[in-house]
This record gives C-alpha cells, structure tokens and sequence, in this order.
C-alpha cells in the first residue's frame, strides 16, 4: 500500500466506526487517504476522526473548491487509484447503480476510471430486500467489487447478514485489487511496447 492513493467513501450507518479502523490501517501501510463522507455518516462519526488518522482534510460538500479547483470530485476521482466505499448502504448502492452524482461521493464515483470496492453493511432486513438485491447485481454488472456483508449480530438487534466485512478483509481485498489493476496495467505496456 505504500504510496498508494485511496479515497475512502464513509456512508451513513453504525459501521461506520470500523471505516475509521480502516482508514488508521492504510495510513500505517503508508497508503495515502482521503476521506469522503456522505451527509448522514456524520451522523455515526466525525470528520475529525478521520482527519486525526490520515492527516488529510475530509470532503462532504460537492461545492467546496478549496482544495480542488476543478471541483473535488474530479480532483479526488484524478488523484486516486482505488475508492472504496465502506460502509456502502442501501441508498449508497442506489445512488451507485443508477448514477447519481448529488453528493461529492456518489459525484466522485460517477468521475472516477479506475477499480471501486464496494463494502455494504446494513440491516438484515434491508439487506434481503429485492430492491436492494437488484442495485447490488446493476453495481456488481457495472464492473463494481464487491465484499458482501457477513452473519452475525447487527446494532438492530438481530441476528443475519448485513455486518460490514472487517477492516482486515477489506484490506487484503484492497491490495488484491490494486495487485490486478498493476498486473493488467503492464500486460497492457508489454503489448503495446
């Protein structure tokens, strides 16, 4: 992960204090991290959290040109290698599979080129939901990553799928992706060189 840069999408939800166990575990890899945080992870966590891990100044609002003249999805989405969106939640992943661009996240998204990893968590319930079954396979046919959320007890109080994967999971999917990406992008040079 050294010297790699991500961009980390921080959703709405309870989970949401693991992206922050995520985002420390980059930052020690040496991996460059900026944070995006939706509206309503606010909600679960706080900005400072994240600037404390990365160092970095976090971005919520779509018109905040202070750091990207261009406007900061299209700086973020040009400065990263990977994004990954953890926790994803349903009107994450809704927003994803029909392309919406009304918040810097899902902007960023629409503006970013290279490999996303998706991480949903949610309510068990919302998780098994047909709607939300039918975004998770428009994102997973759009060329999207995707860690499916594992069993176990969830803060609504039952019991079945919808726990984000743990940071650890995430990582080792992160480095695997970004291992893909590197291999694919000197198969390409090979050929064309």
């Amino acid at each position: 992960m050294r010297g790699r840069e991500i961009v980390l999408g921080v959703c709405g939800g309870v989970a949401a204090y693991k992206s922050a166990s995520l985002a420390s575990m980059l930052v020690q890899a040496g991996a460059g991290v900026s944070v995006v945080m939706t509206e309503s992870a606010s909600r679960f966590i706080g900005a400072t959290t994240f600037e404390a891990l990365t160092g970095r100044r976090v971005h919520s609002c779509l018109f905040d040109p202070a750091e990207h003249h261009q406007g900061v999805h299209i700086g973020l989405a040009r400065q990263a290698e990977l994004v990954v969106v953890a926790p994803a939640t349903a009107q994450a992943m809704a927003r994803l599979a029909h392309g919406m661009a009304d918040d810097v996240l899902s902007a960023t998204l629409l503006c970013f080129t290279g490999p996303v990893l998706v991480v949903p968590a949610m309510n068990c319930d919302m998780w098994a939901k047909a709607s939300v079954q039918r975004n998770l396979e428009t994102i997973k046919s759009d060329g999207y990553e995707v860690v499916d959320p594992e069993e176990g007890w969830l803060s609504c109080g039952q019991v079945g799928a919808g726990r984000m994967a743990d940071p650890e999971v995430i990582f080792e999917r992160m480095a695997g992706v970004l291992v893909c990406e590197e291999a694919g992008e000197e198969a390409g040079e090979e050929a064309g060189g």
